[in-house]
């Protein structure tokens, strides 16, 4: 057992977190039944001065009642290096707002505040393209923002995934065929005009089977993932979008790509990362907010949050 820690947590609205559901609530809760202190921060509190970046920091009490689970204290404006360890879970949208958090704590980390996942990796990392840095694990892929190249790639393949690079919880996806009588206005709209690059996959029919969430701690890999299966007559598996999470073993396939990339991303200070597999392929590598932590531990009994707080101690006692 390391030493008590004291964990930072930028967050959302603590207000609107799903606790019974909530990845990094799973953590707090492992975190402080571990001996650790846990402090929230909202991302709009950041800031930088004379070198030092700083934020109001309120400390959580952490309770297992899903309805009820924690009372903040007293917020103080600390500096980031006050804290063992500072964990950015903000959702997105990436926006403006987020590049410039990842900024700031790049500054933190420049300083020697150890911040998982890494800002300049989060920043590095767009969760669509940056699987063609392992296009030896993906569907047929295209990025482009000219319609005719899109067409183009639409006619070739005869059914395809269209979605933005910004996207999450399955908004905006849209699943086109050579013969939709709506391709042209889909394309128009995802691409603004032509103006907004986007993305096109191959359409891949496992989607009927899951949406595999694979998650890697640390440079471990989690051996459990969890299927998010689309509900009857939808193309999209994400539990926003109303898919059914069940967690099952890996395949040999999904250990594969996930044994390839642990080592690469946590060499990046990427402490947790979600990748997202169909039929064997790698679709998304998402390191903004990765969830799914809850479910596999409820229903398969691997302590995923854990293992996050466990890598945190190994982490800060380097």
């Amino acid at each position: 057992m390391t030493h008590s820690l004291k964990l930072a947590f930028i967050l959302d609205p603590l207000e609107g977190l799903k606790a019974y559901k909530d990845s990094s609530v799973a953590m707090m809760r492992a975190a402080v039944a571990r001996g650790h202190t846990v402090w929230a921060i909202r991302r709009e509190a950041l800031a930088w001065r004379e070198g030092v970046v700083v934020a109001r920091s309120a400390p959580l009490t952490v309770r297992s009642d899903d309805h009820d689970w924690y009372a903040a204290g007293d917020a103080q404006v600390l500096p980031l290096a006050a804290f063992d360890a500072v964990l950015m879970r903000q959702d997105p949208p990436f926006d403006f707002e987020y590049v410039t958090a990842t900024w700031l704590l790049e500054r933190a980390v420049k300083a020697g505040v150890r911040v998982f996942n890494n800002p300049q990796a989060i920043r590095d990392h767009s969760e669509k393209i940056a699987i063609t840095e392992f296009a030896q694990f993906t569907a047929t892929t295209l990025v482009a923002r000219d319609a005719l190249d899109i067409h183009a790639f639409i006619d070739e393949l005869g059914d395809v995934i269209l979605k933005p690079l910004d996207g999450m919880g399955g908004s905006q996806i849209f699943r086109v065929r050579a013969d939709d009588p709506n391709r042209n206005v889909i394309v128009e709209t995802l691409t603004h005009e032509g103006s907004r690059t986007i993305m096109a996959q191959r359409y891949l029919p496992q989607i009927a089977d899951g949406d595999k969430r694979v998650l890697i701690i640390g440079g471990e890999v989690v051996p459990y993932a969890l299927a998010r299966i689309p509900k009857a007559g939808e193309t999209r598996g994400n539990l926003a979008a109303g898919g059914r999470g069940v967690a099952m073993p890996l395949t040999v396939r999904e250990r594969e790509i996930a044994e390839h990339l642990a080592p690469i991303l946590w060499a990046r200070g990427l402490l947790i990362v979600g990748l997202d597999v169909i039929g064997g392929h790698l679709t998304e590598v998402n390191v903004t907010s990765p969830t799914c932590m809850v479910e596999i531990a409820a229903q398969q009994g691997f302590d995923v949050a854990g293992l996050v707080i466990a890598k945190l101690e190994q982490a800060c006692a380097e």
